[in-house]
């Protein structure tokens, strides 16, 4: 899953960027509303956190123009302001939730993940494939009843290739589902990523590669 979070003051900005980070999410960072708008232009996020009181663009003028070019990402604003006034004008824009400041990051967190629930087509809690099961809840995978302990991002890769269901999934996919804008796109990181996955899920070999196509899970 993949998060814009949009806040001009960024010392808040990094440090939310970094919390979703440990959570398991993709973060991109924007300071104003015009790059917030150039960003989700250029990349499909799941949930997008609005400050509204940003420089260049106001935060409702971007949830504004997202909502008018029918954007799939949710919406959750931030905002000094909890007013009952404040939150309806949020709603009017077209925002999915909204959250004042200050705020407890777990709450935040579960509210992304309540939003990147409505983002995507609905998932079963537990997806299977073959012997291989993911506890999406739990952040839990076994295979054949053997646990299997994988990092954040290898997890991230597996969620993406079984909900792709035995369909190719190309790195360039998978770079920008699991990792964010940091990452070089030339990086090497989902080749290392693919190989500390297949050796933790162990024979018979669960993911298959087609060269300069992607990788496509292939257990039955």
């Amino acid at each position: 899953m993949r998060v814009l979070v949009v806040e001009d003051e960024e010392v808040m900005a990094d440090a939310l960027a970094r919390g979703l980070r440990r959570a398991g999410y993709a973060a991109d960072v924007a300071v104003d509303g015009g790059a917030a708008l150039e960003l989700a232009g250029m990349n499909r996020y799941d949930v997008v956190l609005l400050d509204r009181d940003l420089p260049v663009m106001h935060g409702d003028d971007v949830c504004r123009a997202l909502v008018d070019a029918g954007t799939s990402s949710r919406i959750l604003m931030l905002t000094a302001a909890g007013g009952l006034e404040q939150k309806v004008d949020g709603f009017a824009l077209g925002a999915d939730d909204y959250l004042a400041k200050p705020f407890a990051f777990a709450e935040l967190l579960a509210r992304v993940r309540a939003l990147a629930r409505r983002t995507a087509p609905a998932q079963p809690p537990v997806l299977v494939a073959g012997g291989l099961r993911v506890d999406v809840a739990r952040r839990a995978v076994t295979r054949d009843g053997r646990q299997v302990d994988l990092t954040l991002k290898e997890y991230g890769v597996l969620v993406e290739l079984v909900r792709a269901d035995g369909a190719l999934v190309s790195a360039e996919e998978l770079l920008e589902r699991v990792w964010d804008e940091n990452a070089d796109p030339f990086t090497n990181a989902v080749r290392v990523t693919m190989v500390g996955l297949r050796r933790k899920l162990g024979d018979p070999p669960a993911i298959d590669t087609l060269r300069g196509a992607g990788y496509r899970l292939v257990v039955r």
